[in-house]
């Protein structure tokens, strides 16, 4: 094993487990990845010094908190290089940010007539709120196909997103196919028809450099836990002209400027999107796992990742009888790899490489009409990290033929 790979691991104690009496071989990271040490450390150390409630008390622990609190999204700016940190929204993962933005901005902007596009391959979270808006709206919801190559089709896109599109919501990266979706090219046809862009970052934000500045994006969303990083912590990022004119998406304390008997005014943004006492904890852990991803480094990572996908993509394609789907080349996906093998159902493989301590991910993904469109009802997904090694990949692919001639055989 690698040194610097074998040292990153050592900040990992749950992959010293042993699962049904084997290694535990955790690729199921496109779910949840595991927390190191330090950001373990990093919310004790909280709850054990500074621990007090935000944007309250004048008292030293109050202060001292909040002052934490919104250092983190001074860090969390720089990390997805936004203008102004009053553009990052601290909500409770990805799935709240991009509710909040379909309840405040879609309600105010989407009429009857209205046009919303969105990809086929969309998490349901990146697809129901938009699905039922335009259900509320009596809009049209339109998708855009994959191509040859099971990746996003940009000439689709360019016949679906029309002067009738107001939003487009999109990916940055698939969590079911591993492809990186065209987000500066979309975002441009998106604006050349003054529509807004809205990108689901969840599978992307900690595997390379996201700017949402180059990117163009007008929302960005991701999650805390799927970057080394707590539960029950998300961001969404918003153009700061964009927030200003949204309406508040939940109504408490912390929230507000001023409340009279006859009505109320907002507080200046990001606030008005935070009512109520905030995950401190999990923005906490957030600065815990940025620390721990920029001391790694975005590139190492990268280049990791990319290497594990480089190594076991052609040895899974090789094997008789599995479909692989999604893009055929490594270079054009990120550290996802969606399967089925002919004749074995994906919860029935899961399980069996379960037994042998290998943790992947079978069902549709949250994403069923891409299922339906790759007609398929479910897939076995691996899904790598930083802490994964080749050995690992070895051992899998071992595992997975052994599963595959039983199956196929029986017991000799």
């Amino acid at each position: 094993m690698d040194k610097n790979i074998k040292r990153i691991r050592e900040n990992f104690p749950i992959l010293k487990r042993q699962i049904n009496e084997s290694p535990l071989i955790y690729l199921d990271n496109a779910a949840t990845t595991q927390i190191p040490v330090s950001v373990s450390k990093k919310i004790m150390d909280f709850d054990e010094t500074y621990r007090a409630n935000v944007h309250r008390g004048v008292h030293t622990l109050g202060m001292w908190a909040t002052e934490y609190y919104e250092s983190v999204r001074e860090k969390v700016k720089n990390f997805i290089h936004a203008k102004s940190k009053k553009e990052i929204v601290f909500t409770s993962g990805c799935t709240d940010s991009l509710n909040l933005v379909a309840a405040t901005y879609g309600e105010q902007n989407i009429q009857a007539g209205d046009e919303i596009v969105v990809s086929i391959m969309e998490h349901h979270s990146n697809l129901l709120p938009w699905q039922q808006l335009a259900i509320r709206k009596h809009a049209k919801l339109k998708f855009i196909e994959l191509d040859s190559k099971q990746q996003l089709d940009l000439a689709d896109a360019k016949n679906k997103i029309t002067s009738k599109t107001k939003i487009v919501a999109v990916a940055q990266v698939s969590n079911a196919l591993g492809c990186i979706n065209p987000i500066k090219e979309l975002a441009k046809l998106a604006h050349q028809n003054n529509a807004v862009i809205v990108v689901d970052g969840a599978q992307a934000v900690g595997h390379f450099d996201v700017d949402v500045q180059k990117l163009d994006a007008d929302f960005y969303a991701f999650s805390g836990h799927k970057m080394f990083g707590p539960d029950g912590i998300g961001v969404l990022y918003g153009r700061k002209k964009l927030l200003e004119k949204m309406p508040p998406y939940r109504l408490g304390g912390e929230m507000i400027a001023d409340v009279t008997r006859e009505g109320a005014v907002w507080a200046p943004v990001p606030q008005k999107f935070e009512a109520g006492t905030p995950n401190i904890e999990g923005v906490i852990g957030l600065e815990g796992a940025i620390d721990f991803i920029e001391c790694v480094g975005l590139n190492e990572i990268r280049q990791h990742e990319q290497y594990l996908i480089r190594y076991l993509l052609p040895r899974i394609q090789e094997i008789t009888g599995i479909i692989v789907y999604g893009p055929k080349d490594a270079s054009d996906r990120t550290s996802v790899i969606s399967f089925n093998v002919h004749g074995i159902h994906p919860h029935d493989l899961a399980t069996a490489l379960d037994l042998e301590g290998i943790e992947v991910r079978a069902g549709h993904h949250c994403a069923q009409p891409l299922m339906k469109t790759l007609g398929v009802e479910s897939t076995v997904r691996v899904s790598v990290a930083i802490y994964n090694s080749q050995e690992e990949m070895d051992k899998f692919l071992d595992i997975l033929v052994q599963i595959k001639e039983f199956f196929q055989n029986g017991l000799r």
